[in-house]
């Protein structure tokens, strides 16, 4: 049984006000994100990014052995949808902190949904 009433914590962030470059750079993000989740204690299964094009935005996601962590990004609109879940002892919150650490966003909007 894992520390937590449930077995896995959804975590979705909206970032607002984020610097456009930090949103079309997939190699970036892509490393962001692979930090965040072994900040957060999870293991890297394996990771698969896109860019759109010139300009244009990045979608991405993490595969863990926990679950996942994905972004979705717009620099047009500066902005970032981020969605960790992670089950066991992993801490998606700490995800999330590191998160926005890296990306600086002026605002976080985050919603934790227990799952299980």
């Amino acid at each position: 049984m894992t520390p937590h009433a449930t077995p896995g914590r959804h975590v979705l962030a909206d970032f607002r006000g984020v610097l456009a470059d930090r949103l079309t750079d997939a190699q970036g993000l892509e490393r962001d994100l692979i930090a965040a989740a072994r900040a957060a204690g999870a293991h890297v299964l394996s990771a698969h990014f896109h860019h759109f094009g010139d300009g244009a935005g990045v979608t991405g996601v993490v595969l863990l052995s926990e679950s996942h962590i994905s972004i979705h990004t717009w620099p047009e609109h500066a902005f970032a949808a981020l969605d960790i879940f992670m089950c066991g002892a992993a801490r998606p919150e700490l995800a999330l902190e590191h998160l926005r650490a890296r990306l600086a966003p002026e605002a976080v909007h985050a919603t934790t949904v227990a799952r299980g």
